[in-house]
């Protein structure tokens, strides 16, 4: 990732430096690479700097997104905190988001994240059916059956009734999205770039801890 775009932000991870003097050398600037949420949002993880990624596996530039944002998550300090929140603009794409809340549950994450997204954006295997899913899952080696009823479960059910609160207090209308301690929001098409993105999450990142120290 190239992030001398913001300088004057990436230099000052310990967000010593004033958000004025960081504009002035060129960092990220509110309104144009990053939002400001009017409500801020609570936070699930007191204590420390929660980051969030909206994101629905039929997106493609979600996707192309994953592989940066998977290396930067697994360089995150300790003292941040990163979930993904799946989302759906159409009612038919709610099986996606149950599709993800069933493999955080079954421990499937790590090896079938990505293979949900190769499988939909290289295979072009939408996954829109049940019968669908379980073929897939089997094809993966985890039981199609076992899947589909962790997908209608109700603790899946409650995770995605959480997930579509937390779209509308974001106001999200675009992914990939980044989220930041519940204040402020970005994404390759607010920053620039899908790389510039995760530099303004960085600084954010750095401003959150300003404010909490």
């Amino acid at each position: 990732m190239n992030r001398r775009d913001f300088t004057g932000a990436l230099v000052a991870m310990g967000g010593v430096a004033t958000t004025g003097a960081t504009q002035a050398q060129g960092g990220p600037v509110e309104g144009t690479h990053y939002m400001r949420l009017a409500s801020p949002v609570p936070v699930s993880v007191p204590g420390k700097v929660e980051v969030l990624e909206f994101f629905m596996y039929s997106c493609p530039h979600c996707f192309q997104f994953d592989p940066a944002l998977d290396a930067w998550v697994k360089k995150l300090p300790a003292d941040v905190s990163f979930r993904r929140v799946p989302v759906a603009f159409r009612p038919n794409l709610e099986i996606h988001q149950r599709l993800y809340y069933a493999l955080e549950a079954l421990n499937q994450l790590e090896t079938l994240h990505i293979k949900a997204f190769t499988t939909i954006h290289v295979e072009h295997k939408m996954l829109l059916k049940d019968e669908d899913v379980a073929a897939w899952s089997t094809a993966n080696g985890l039981d199609g059956a076992k899947l589909l009823d962790t997908m209608k479960s109700f603790a899946v059910a409650g995770k995605v009734r959480a997930a579509k609160q937390a779209m509308e207090a974001y106001r999200v209308d675009g992914v990939p999205m980044l989220a930041i301690q519940g204040r402020w929001t970005t994404s390759g098409s607010t920053a620039g770039t899908h790389e510039k993105a995760l530099a303004v999450a960085d600084y954010l990142i750095a401003q959150a801890r300003r404010t909490k120290a």
